[in-house]
Formats: structure tokens, C-alpha cells, sequence
């Protein structure tokens, strides 16, 4: 697992590279903690077109980071999913609480 990210025009983009499963669930849920603790933005955007697996322990990581940014009332969306991925945010019900977008 592998994340990018950059801030532009008060967004926080986030590239996540690999898998998201239970042996990168650690890593990932720390370094989005580290990087969505900063203030300099208002809406975060994940990109999810290099995610090539995520399993439940996955799942947990993003709606764990969801509910921390709804306190902050900063909203979070969902952008070029893999197929792999819209499956799983389809089935899930994901999109309801964090939005795909295009």
C-alpha cells in the first residue's frame, strides 16, 4: 500500500496505490490520520483508480476515517474507482456517505 497526496485549491487529494486489506490497514489508517489531521483544506477527495484490492478490514479503514472527518464537518468523495472497488462501494452502500464523483 501506497499513498499519495497533494492539497490544491483547499481540497486534500489522496491516491491510494495497492491493496487495502488487513496486512496494509495499519499503515494506511496512520498515515490517513497523519494526513487528515491538517487544516488547510475543506473536502477530501480519494482516488481510488490504482486501488487494485480492498477487503472488509479496508472497508473499516475508510468509514473509521469518514466518521473523524464528519465531526470536522469536512465532507469526503470518491473518484475513479477500480472495478474492483465500485463492486465493493455498490454492495456496501459506501456511496450513500461518501459520494462518488467524477
Amino acid at each position: 500500500m501506497h499513498i499519495k497526496s497533494k492539497i490544491y485549491n483547499k481540497t486534500l487529494y489522496v491516491l491510494l496505490c495497492g491493496e487495502l486489506d488487513e496486512h496494509s490497514a495499519t499503515h494506511a489508517r496512520l498515515t490517513l490520520d497523519k494526513l487528515f489531521s491538517g487544516s488547510e483544506f475543506n473536502q477530501i477527495i480519494i482516488d481510488l483508480s490504482e486501488l487494485e484490492f480492498m477487503d472488509s478490514t479496508g472497508i473499516g479503514v475508510l468509514i473509521g476515517r469518514y466518521k473523524k472527518m464528519r465531526s470536522r464537518q469536512i465532507p469526503i468523495f470518491i473518484c475513479n474507482p477500480s472495478k474492483h472497488a465500485e463492486k465493493i462501494f455498490r454492495m456496501t452502500g459506501l456511496y450513500e456517505i461518501m459520494p462518488k464523483i467524477v
